[in-house]
């Protein structure tokens, strides 16, 4: 091919895996409730690993196609990572939420950086090795199919979308080991007779609404903003 058809394949290697996590991300509101927080991860991960092998075979078939589509699987596995804070929010107990939470930010930029190592000529940047960097990335979500099923289904989402009581009292203890801990129950009780009251507003109806405007012009702001803060660097 040509030197411009090449760089026409290339572009489009590197930027479908943001339109793959537009799908991904735009889906991911439906899933979390349809499936529950768990089982919604767990499905995450088959785009990943269906995205690492293609990426991975991707030589030894001679298709660069193979590439484009494990780019866009794999983009709709990185939209759906906003199961993984509202997940790992919703299982820690009040106290150490605020910990929790920034974890994800913290080994994301962690992600990075070790995928940044791994993309060295001297490691696995070489040109007969990139197939095994670009399939390095079903491992985590390999780890993550294996050891989840061990983990339980969010408290919150048990108690306010199931109705499941026990099963969220099950799920605590679990969690947070024996003890009292009717008083979260309760905030979660709350919260639930709070959302009975609330009208969910759709993006559009969001932006249309004047009440939320300087809420969401500090939102966007902040969110556009956040990459020259030095977070990734820290």
């Amino acid at each position: 091919p040509s030197a411009e058809m090449i760089t026409l394949m290339w572009s489009l290697i590197v930027s479908i895996y943001s339109i793959g996590g537009l799908l991904g991300s735009s889906s991911a509101g439906y899933l979390s409730v349809r499936f529950g927080r768990k089982k919604a991860m767990l499905l995450s991960n088959i785009p990943a690993l269906l995205g690492a092998a293609l990426m991975g075979l991707s030589r030894l078939c001679g298709s660069f196609e193979m590439i484009i589509a494990g780019r866009l699987f794999s983009g709709v596995c990185g939209g759906k990572l906003a199961f993984l804070p509202v997940y790992a929010g919703e299982i820690s107990p009040k106290k150490l939420r605020g910990c929790i939470n920034v974890t994800s930010t913290v080994f994301l930029a962690l992600g990075k950086t070790v995928a940044r190592i791994l993309g060295l000529r001297e490691l696995l940047g070489s040109q007969s090795l990139w197939p095994m960097l670009m399939a390095s990335c079903g491992l985590p979500a390999l780890v993550q199919l294996v050891t989840l099923p061990f983990f339980p289904e969010s408290p919150p989402y048990l108690l306010m979308q199931k109705g499941d009581q026990e099963g969220c009292k099950k799920a605590i203890r679990q969690l947070w080991g024996e003890g009292q801990h009717q008083a979260e129950i309760d905030d979660i009780m709350k919260e639930k007779a709070t959302m009975k009251n609330t009208k969910i507003l759709s993006v559009l109806e969001l932006v249309k609404e004047p009440a939320f405007r300087w809420q969401l012009y500090m939102i966007v702001t902040l969110t556009a903003t956040i990459q020259l803060c030095g977070i990734n660097a820290v």
